[in-house]
């Protein structure tokens, strides 16, 4: 296998292998509209994962998008509940989502502070506040035309999925052959490098961040439309789903490297793990304690080859 795209086929055959198992001793899990719920299902974490992905090449890190996403698909029940047409609600959750990500952008690139301390602080902010407005409350009332976008389920449905794989497809062009994406990944191998060549370290750093709370508004509205109410409790522990996706999907967490194709493979796989567990008679409870292990393993497997690196010997003879 090539050495560029290894831990991306390694996941794509271990998926593979999840598919055939359940197909031999599961086969129920593709019968029905099991599969299609599936795909709905994962369409909002696959387009919060492209954010994710574009943050980690950058070598950053955003721990708050589970509260972003709560405050997003809040946002966007209360304007349907205001009476506003739905291209509007559309805008108003990803403004809201663009002016969290930018404020973690100011925090991380104007000011310099770490990524992992400045969102782990806007997390825990956002979430309160959230609570202290909302009150756990969910929002209801919504009109006809907020679920499935006034269109029918199956129809809805559908372009719950569509949405998401554009977005996907987009960013994953982008990345490859425009300049901004040539430049986060510039960026994330190395900063000094990137500044002698003329990028500006710190416009793509507040760039990747409120890219990712544009994307992260997408994905709460994909996620809110799919229900009768919207729960202000919806993005609890996606941080763990979204970053252990990304990472397993073949990003380097120490940036710089991965591809938006693994990541999409990884965020079928963590999607699919949850139901094959059930199908094969395993306690779903084993669900996150599997991201969790993914993410340690993916991260151990990144750093394993760099460490043999140093510690090789050299030669004091020059051939």
């Amino acid at each position: 296998m090539s050495g560029r795209y290894q831990r991306e086929q390694s996941v794509a055959l271990a998926y593979v292998a999840l598919l055939g198992t359940l197909a031999v001793a599961a086969p129920d899990f593709y019968r029905g509209d099991k599969v299609r719920t599936l795909l709905v299902g994962s369409a909002p974490v696959l387009v919060a994962a492209v954010g994710m992905t574009v943050i980690i090449l950058a070598r950053h890190i955003d721990i708050s998008i589970g509260s972003q996403f709560s405050i997003c698909g809040v946002a966007a029940g209360l304007l349907a509940k205001m009476g506003l047409p739905m291209p509007f609600v559309m805008l108003g959750s990803l403004l809201c989502g663009a002016g969290l990500g930018a404020l973690n952008g100011i925090l991380v690139a104007g000011l310099g502070l770490p990524s992992i301390v400045v969102t782990l602080a806007t997390m825990v902010t956002l979430r309160e506040a959230q609570r202290w407005y909302q009150q756990g409350e969910f929002v209801r009332n919504l009109p006809a035309g907020f679920q499935w976008f006034g269109l029918s389920q199956s129809a809805g449905q559908w372009l719950t999925v569509a949405v998401a794989l554009v977005v996907w497809l987009a960013s994953a062009w982008g990345l490859r052959y425009l300049a901004g994406g040539r430049a986060v990944y510039a960026v994330g191998s190395d900063v000094e490098a990137a500044r002698l060549v003329g990028i500006r370290p710190r416009r793509v750093v507040f760039a990747v961040f409120t890219l990712m709370g544009v994307l992260t508004g997408v994905a709460a509205l994909l996620n809110s439309i799919r229900f009768a109410d919207v729960d202000p409790n919806a993005g609890m522990g996606l941080e763990l789903q979204v970053i252990a996706a990304v990472v397993v999907g073949g990003t380097a967490i120490s940036g710089g490297r991965g591809t938006l194709a693994g990541t999409f493979i990884g965020v079928g796989l963590l999607a699919t793990i949850g139901p094959a567990l059930v199908f094969l008679g395993t306690q779903a409870l084993w669900e996150k304690a599997l991201q969790g292990a993914i993410i340690l393993v993916a991260v151990a497997a990144d750093a394993l080859p760099g460490r043999r690196r140093r510690n090789a010997p050299t030669s004091l003879v020059t051939p």
